[in-house]
Parts: structure tokens; sequence; C-alpha cells
């Protein structure tokens, strides 16, 4: 496989990726009706997340060892970026498991948590997209 091809590769599943992302942002709506519901969904959701998230850091670096393309500032934010991404889903995981969502309150609030950190997930991978459009164009250089 070429180093185009593995670019376009992490190229596509950063795009799947951020449509699972906004399309996670339904599913305290739709799955959480009940808090096992809610948690259960959520579970499987970050599974997801990880699996995606972990082939993009794949296509991603096999691009850059096999392609020497060198580590480059944009290389080592997406890096930074990935490693942010993967720390707040793991804790928020943990938060949705370990709470008592018995409770009517923590439930709100665990359903509210979670829209808000995965609109703060879509806003990383969008900025990222954007930086790097705006790279391969040539309209910044980092």
């Amino acid at each position: 496989m070429e180093v185009a091809e593995m670019l376009a590769m992490h190229s596509v599943l950063v795009k799947i990726f951020l449509g699972f992302l906004v399309g996670g942002l339904l599913l305290p709506f739709m799955a959480g009706k009940t808090p096992q519901g809610f948690k259960k969904a959520s579970f499987i959701y970050t599974m997801i997340f990880q699996a995606i998230a972990t082939m993009i850091a794949f296509a991603g670096l096999v691009a850059v060892f096999t392609g020497e393309l060198g580590w480059e500032m944009t290389t080592i934010i997406m890096v930074v970026v990935w490693a942010i991404m993967m720390y707040i889903e793991i804790k928020k995981y943990k938060l949705i498991k370990l709470a008592n969502s018995q409770n009517t309150d923590t439930f709100k609030t665990l359903k509210s948590a979670f829209v808000k950190i995965s609109v703060i997930q879509v806003l990383l991978v969008a900025i990222m997209v954007v930086l790097m459009v705006l790279k391969a164009k040539g309209v910044i250089s980092i």
C-alpha cells in the first residue's frame, strides 16, 4: 500500500469518526430512557469510539513511518488530540459506569455531560480537519 493510499484511508476513517461522533449526540435521547439502557449504550458507544480512534491512529502512524513523512507539527498535534480524546472518552465512560444513575438528578446530569463532552469531541475533530484542509491548500504552514 502506498503512502497516498494510507493517507486517503486515514482521511476516510476521520470522516467516518466525525459522523459517528455527531450521531453519538443522539445517544442520550434515544437510549437514555432508562439508566441501565443508557449505561449499556454508553459502553457500546465507547468501544466503537475506541476502535475507530485506534484505526485512525494506526493508519496515520503507518503513513508517517512508511512514507517517511516525519514528525511535523500537525502530526504531533494529531497525536496529542487523539490522546486527549481517548482520555476524555475513558473518563466519561467510567463516570457513567460508576455513578448512581438510579438517582433522577444524577441521571439527568450524566446525560447532559455526555452531550457536552460529545460536542467538545466533535469540535476537536472538526478543528483538526479544518487545520489539515488549510494546510493541504497551502493557506497555513505548520
